[in-house]
């Protein structure tokens, strides 16, 4: 695919409908898309490479826009393969091209491609500027956003910031989604844990005018930016974007369940905004954890299991806690046939977890709902409702 970003900026990326599960985990019905650009000017550079299942298709788009011209810098900003994996194709074509990266960044290279030798390195520094021609490269380390060889590079003369893995969503080019939710889901999911990180880099951005914002995946930004930038500020400093509630439950034989979905009624009849339900069995738990990011209440609703936590429950709140999950209100629902122990459990997960209040009411089940549970959920969904009546 290649299109114009620019009169000068080039997309030549390219759309994967093969791949079934990003980085071996995330479900993506829509497709990925790796990006990658080419700036026209005096010089010549690439910004960055793609995933080696596309490689073909991106030396042909790189072909099409180049012409007769050949390209004088690749520029690496990240180094995982879904966006590095083409280096060496491209090293190969034009062993002339000068290979520009950070000091990490050559160190993984070689260790992607320990046969790989690179005849050109322009070893950059954060803050660093490369000219093209009127076109100039500064150079904007990101650090742990989410790797540490991160950069970012901010082209001046068009307002231009080549973002890496930043402001990257779910979904191929030609997927007609809702920027918000896939986003949300990727940044929660992969940079998630990285706020402190992506914080800085924001602070970096706001000295910068900002007209496009190319990122490593998903679409080129050209409107209403601050939108985008307001959600990373949102995302990367834990606040709830959201009123609502997303409850997650883990069910054996449909006890667990019943008790949820009275809940979602209760709450719902009280005027709660929004009630998310997600069975961490059978739903993607990415959405999940997304959802427990987006909204202001996390109801966990599980059994007691092998004197622990049932399997699913578990992995979810180790999505949530390792991801720094804060700033949140939480309440919790056990069942039990002989020994309820699961929200004891559950809230010590959150020891380490920074700001979580803990609802009043814990609801404890004993086998199947009976009078006294669907008073204790009656009494959980007042207290949480409660706080959304203006």
């Amino acid at each position: 695919m290649v299109f114009k970003v620019t009169d000068s900026v080039f997309y030549v990326g390219a759309d994967d409908h093969d791949v079934d599960l990003f980085e071996g985990q995330y479900v993506v019905p829509n497709g990925m898309a790796y990006n990658s650009y080419v700036i026209l000017d005096d010089a010549v550079a690439v910004m960055d490479t793609i995933d080696r299942h596309k490689t073909g298709e991106w030396l042909e788009n790189l072909e099409e826009v180049l012409g007769e011209r050949k390209p004088d810098y690749l520029v690496v900003q990240h180094m995982e393969p879904d966006h590095s994996a083409s280096i060496d194709a491209f090293v190969r074509k034009y062993p002339e091209a000068a290979v520009v990266g950070n000091a990490k960044t050559f160190a993984m290279i070689g260790q992607f491609f320990p046969e790989l030798s690179i005849g050109k390195k322009h070893v950059v520094k954060d803050g660093d500027v490369l000219e093209l021609g009127a076109h100039k490269l500064h150079f904007v380390f990101a650090p742990m956003v989410h790797w540490p060889e991160v950069m970012m590079t901010y082209e001046p003369g068009e307002k231009v910031l080549f973002s890496a893995d930043g402001f990257g969503k779910f979904g191929a080019l030609d997927a007609d989604e809702d920027w918000d939710c896939e986003a949300r889901r990727y940044y929660i999911g992969i940079v998630g844990k990285y706020g402190a990180q992506v914080q800085a880099v924001l602070k970096k951005a706001a000295a910068l005018e900002i007209e496009t914002i190319c990122p490593l995946h998903g679409p080129v930004l050209k409107e209403d930016l601050g939108h985008y930038i307001g959600l990373y500020d949102i995302w990367s400093s834990y606040r709830p974007e959201s009123e609502g509630v997303c409850l997650c439950y883990t069910s054996v034989y449909g006890n667990t369940k019943a008790a949820a979905e009275l809940l979602k009624e209760e709450l719902l009849r009280r005027g709660v905004p929004k009630v998310s339900v997600a069975d961490l069995a059978r739903d993607d738990m990415a959405e999940a954890v997304e959802d427990a990011f987006r909204y202001d209440t996390l109801v966990l609703a599980t059994t007691t299991y092998n004197a622990g936590l049932f399997p699913f429950m578990r992995t979810f709140l180790d999505h949530l806690t390792e991801r720094n999950y804060q700033n949140r209100r939480v309440a919790l629902v056990e069942n039990g046939s002989w020994a309820p122990t699961a929200a004891k459990q559950m809230k010590a997960a959150f020891e380490k977890s920074k700001n979580i209040a803990f609802a009043e009411n814990t609801v404890t089940i004993r086998s199947a709902l009976n009078a006294e549970s669907r008073a204790a959920i009656a009494a959980l969904a007042e207290e949480l409702a409660a706080s959304y009546r203006k």
